[in-house]
């Protein structure tokens, strides 16, 4: 048939014995095979066949029961023809609706009855509306008793589309009602390993969008709804109120009058005495949509408002509980008034008008500070609801008439002993400080003593916290308030070393996390400014040269540029005034230390240097290409020709030469740090002036140096540079001489080590972009694992390979790094890793364990999963391993493999156990406490599996019990109570 050679009517002809046939077994079998073939070329038929075939089929459906299964198939195919007649579908639907018990067909059978319809509703709709309420009806008949789950979920849809697709549903509406709400609440769970996936949600929200189509439901559903409110089962009470919920987004007032007094009693009761969040939750969800709906409805001049009464209830039945003196149902009671008065403006003023006033004097009345904690948390929920409605204006708003009592609340807490009275203070005075004209003038002046004061004078961290978060969040809002008046006030502190630390600048002035704000220009203007000079007094030596004095002015300066990122204004400002003045006073520094001169020293630390390389890096990223440009003219020549024309207060003693020879020279080498942090962030498409003399002079000086800090940043500056370069024979020869210069170091001499680092930074800038050089590289660093000098270096070297840097080769300072990098790597080395483990001698076999668990640390856990059933044997032996790196390394990458690939771990259990619980006595710390979460995490492992082991385990977890360390106990108490637990009922 498909390919033409028969048509459907011939080969009805030629079956024509079977079809006719008085055995009915016969019948069927004829009826199914042309079915089958009907849904199979059901599109290829014509008008006239399917005239015919409908005919036919709808003739054998009073049939002998055993043909009706495979007749209903035949429909299914005939309801999917586009050709299919006027009138055809209708009579198809009254021939089933009269012939066919449908409740009495399997289930199989009866989901095509369902699809039938689907498909006629989907297809002809028109024809089936002109059917009238007889079509719904006839549906009622079909789903009535409907049991199973699949159909079920086709027969709510059908339901739906008879609402939403305006059927009519003539007299029939309880009945369609009560045909699915027999259902409710939803009672199923699923079988195990259940192929279909239907699980219990999927019944319950099906079943909802049935129940919620229609207010003309509303008269059944809602006194159902209240019975099952009232009920014992807590599911029900779930479903009863998120259904009403959902009821209440097509209900009005017509609908719900009638029924409020008693929704109301349940809600309320449910909330003063479940103990069920959930339940609460739903509750309050249930009474914002009941307040929603009622403010939306329009009513007519002689109706009564609903809402007004509705609201006045509970008023009525909440209020009261505010002021009680025991305080038991102040936060039930709160939160009901909240959630009806979030639902609309109206609601809101109805609801404020009565409550703030009294919270305001409940706050006054009551002394104690948890007491007045509780209060104030109430009026800062009902502040957070004014968020919602925007500027407001005065005469309409009961918050803005109650301003100088709300203001003198928050302005008490704030100075309250308590500090967790002070956090919700600052809380309030936050959000105040949002509502557009709320605060006035002399209340922001306020505002900034008492943040000042919170920030930089109160003994407790987290109000000092809470103040720096709220200053950022004002700020932003405020520029001229902060700028005029805080900045100011922070700089006369730092003058006098009132802050303590000068980094509580830029934390009061930027820390923007709430609400992800960018700093106002003025404000970087008004406070860069202050922490560079207290980086200068540092330099000229007029303040005592502490270090971590100025690590922290480096660590608030990056603050800074990290939240001048997304403005380009305020970026390239910081750049052009914070670059330029560090890269001076470190310069001057570094000449007055080869002049032997003791000012300004502590710029040249190396914990000093690492902090600025952060600033320099985040002031460069997020620079225009145009505008990098034209600050690398300028630094670039600095490190290489001396050039200190750009730099502020350029009159310095000597000529600036980091890359020259001699060690009186060595601390201008060290400021070689400062130029990486420069050049490895620029964008790709800035290019370095005389960049390849550059690199030239970048590796003569990480071989060379003997400087461990600046021969690694300059190693670091060189692979930077030669991640983001170009391809081409330019790179081929700079990393020809990297080889040439890095292979007789490595083989022997005094610079071995140097020799090393650079080769460990130029394979990771090769192994990111997948440059073919990173095999050959790493060839030579897995030869290195053998050796007795360098082997444990070089396996260390395998966690920087992988890892990802904080200040060069990562994203953020665009390197060139390809997706799954890592995986490549894994792929390409693994194998050479286990058979150099295999073939190296017992000296060095540590270095190969420890270079294997660096990189297996790093590999994504799915990846790692799929090799461990060839890795897992050597990672035990990794455990037995007397580096405490190589045991802390293998712990941490097995704990997770325990928590994802139980089955494959299962098989090794015995030796997991040994070798866990002899780790729990290893002399190190770290090892103790990660041995200690495997054997917790050997828990997850099937139970029976384990229970052989359970007493020995538990015995053996007694001893650590007792470890010295109070964060080994702790893990020690986790782990040990799960194995107590183990095989226990329920778990």
């Amino acid at each position: 048939v498909k390919d033409g050679k028969w048509t459907v009517l011939q080969l009805v002809e030629a079956l024509g014995f079977c079809l006719e046939n008085t055995d009915p077994r016969t019948r069927g079998r004829g009826i199914q095979l042309l079915s089958q073939v009907l849904l199979q070329c059901y599109s290829t038929l014509q008008e006239k066949e399917v005239l015919h075939l409908v005919l036919f089929y709808e003739s054998r459906l009073q049939d002998h029961h055993l043909v009706i299964p495979s007749v209903l198939q035949g429909l299914r195919a005939l309801s999917m023809c586009e050709v299919l007649s006027p009138g055809l579908a209708v009579s198809v639907l009254k021939a089933i609706f009269q012939e066919v018990h449908v409740q009495s067909l399997l289930q199989l059978d009866r989901h095509t009855v369902y699809s039938i319809i689907t498909n006629f509703m989907s297809t002809r709709e028109e024809e089936l509306k002109g059917l009238g309420a007889d079509f719904t009806f006839g549906f009622i008949q079909v789903m009535d008793g409907e049991k199973d789950p699949r159909n079920l979920l086709v027969a709510f849809q059908i339901v739906r589309d008879l609402i939403t697709k305006d059927y009519a549903l003539g007299p029939f509406v309880e009945e369609l009602f009560e045909v699915t709400s027999c259902y409710f609440p939803v009672d199923f769970t699923p079988p195990p390993n259940d192929p279909h996936g239907i699980q219990r949600e999927d019944l319950i929200l099906s079943l909802r969008a049935v129940l919620a189509s229609t207010p003309q439901f509303a008269e059944f559903l809602l006194p159902l709804l209240i019975e099952k409110l009232d009920s014992e089962l807590q599911s029900a009470k779930l479903d009863s109120l998120q259904t009403l919920t959902a009821c209440c987004a097509i209900y009005g007032q017509k609908e719900l009058q009638e029924f409020l007094p008693s929704l109301w009693s349940s809600l309320r009761r449910e909330v003063f005495q479940t103990a069920s969040e959930k339940i609460e939750t739903e509750c309050l969800a249930a009474l914002h949509a009941l307040s929603a709906c009622l403010s939306r409805s329009v009513l007519s001049s002689d109706a009564e408002d609903l809402l007004d009464s509705f609201l006045s209830s509970i008023l009525q039945d909440c209020r009261h509980h505010l002021c009680e003196p025991d305080m038991k149902l102040v936060w039930p009671s709160a939160k009901l008034l909240q959630a009806a008065a979030g639902a609309s403006l109206r609601t809101y003023y109805r609801v404020t008008h009565s409550v703030l006033p009294l919270l305001l004097e409940q706050y006054t009345k009551h002394t104690q500070s948890s007491q007045r904690r509780t209060i104030l948390e109430m009026l800062l929920g009902f502040l957070e609801l004014q968020q919602k409605w925007g500027h407001v204006e005065e005469d309409e708003s009961t918050l803005l008439s109650l301003q100088g009592p709300v203001c003198s609340v928050v302005f008490s807490a704030l100075t309250d002993p308590s500090v967790q009275l002070q956090l919700v203070g600052i809380k309030a005075l936050t959000l105040l400080g949002s509502l557009q004209g709320f605060l006035s003038s002399s209340d922001l002046e306020l505002v900034v003593d008492h943040l000042i004061r919170l920030a930089l004078h109160e003994e407790d961290s987290q109000s000092s916290e809470a103040a720096m978060e709220a200053a950022g969040s004002l700020a932003p809002i405020y520029p001229n308030v902060f700028s005029g008046h805080m900045v100011p006030r922070l700089e006369k502190e730092l003058q006098s070393g009132g802050l303590g630390s000068p980094q509580s600048l830029s934390e009061v002035c930027f820390l923007f996390r709430a609400g992800g704000e960018l700093p106002h220009t003025s404000i970087v203007r008004e406070t860069v400014p202050v922490l560079l000079q207290h980086l200068q007094k540092v330099q000229k030596g007029s303040k005592a040269r502490n270090t971590q004095d100025v690590v922290s002015v480096c660590q608030s300066l990056h603050r800074v540029a990290l939240q001048c990122q997304q403005d380009a204004e305020g970026c390239w400002y910081f750049h052009q005034t914070v670059v330029p003045c560090l890269l001076a006073m470190a310069v001057q520094a570094a000449m007055q230390e080869s002049a032997h001169q003791l000012l300004g020293k502590a710029l040249l630390e190396e914990e000093v240097l690492a902090a600025m390389v952060p600033v320099i890096s985040a002031a460069t990223t997020h620079l225009s290409p145009e505008l990098a440009a034209q600050s690398v003219s300028h630094v670039v020549p600095l490190f290489l020709n001396g050039e200190v024309s750009f730099l502020p207060q350029n009159s310095f003693p000597c000529s600036f030469q980091p890359f020259g020879d001699g060690e009186c020279l060595e601390a201008q080498r060290r400021l070689v740090a400062l130029l990486m942090a420069f050049v490895c962030s620029l964008p790709r498409n800035v290019c370095c002036p005389r960049q390849e003399w550059l690199l030239r002079k970048l590796l003569a000086l990480s071989c060379s140096c003997n400087c461990p800090f600046t021969a690694t940043t300059a190693a670091k500056c060189f692979a930077g540079l030669v991640n983001k370069h170009p391809a081409g024979q330019q790179l081929d020869e700079i990393l020809q001489l990297a080889v040439n210069r890095m292979e007789p170091s490595l083989a022997e001499g005094p610079c071995r080590t140097q020799a090393l680092t650079l080769l460990l930074w130029v394979t990771k800038a090769l192994v990111l972009r997948y440059h073919p050089l990173s095999s050959c590289l790493t060839d030579k660093l897995l030869g290195l694992l053998g050796d007795m000098e360098l082997g444990p270096a070089a396996a260390d070297g395998f966690s920087l390979l992988m890892a990802e840097s904080p200040d060069v080769l990562h994203k953020g300072c665009h390197a060139d790094v390809r997706i799954m990098f890592r995986q490549r790597f894994f792929t390409d080395n693994v194998s050479k890793l286990v058979q150099g483990f295999h073939r190296a001698g017992p000296d060095v076999k540590a270095n190969y364990l420890k270079g294997l668990s660096h990189v297996l640390n790093h590999l994504p856990k799915p990846v790692l999963v799929t090799e461990l059933p060839t890795l897992l044997s050597l990672l035990l032996e990794a455990l037995s391993c007397s580096d405490r790196v190589v045991q802390l390394s293998t712990l941490s990458c097995l704990q997770p493999l325990l928590l994802e690939a139980p089955q494959i771990m299962s098989l090794h259990v015995d030796t997991l156990v040994t070798k866990f619980l002899n780790l729990t006595s290893s002399p190190t710390m770290a090892v103790r406490i990660a041995a200690l979460r495997c054997a917790h995490a050997l828990t997850c492992l099937p139970t029976p599996v384990l229970l052989p082991y359970k007493a020995r385990v538990i015995r053996a977890l007694a001893k650590p019990l007792d470890d010295k360390k109070r964060l080994v106990r702790k893990e020690a108490v986790a782990a040990r109570g799960e194995w107590f637990l183990l095989g226990s009922p329920g778990r």
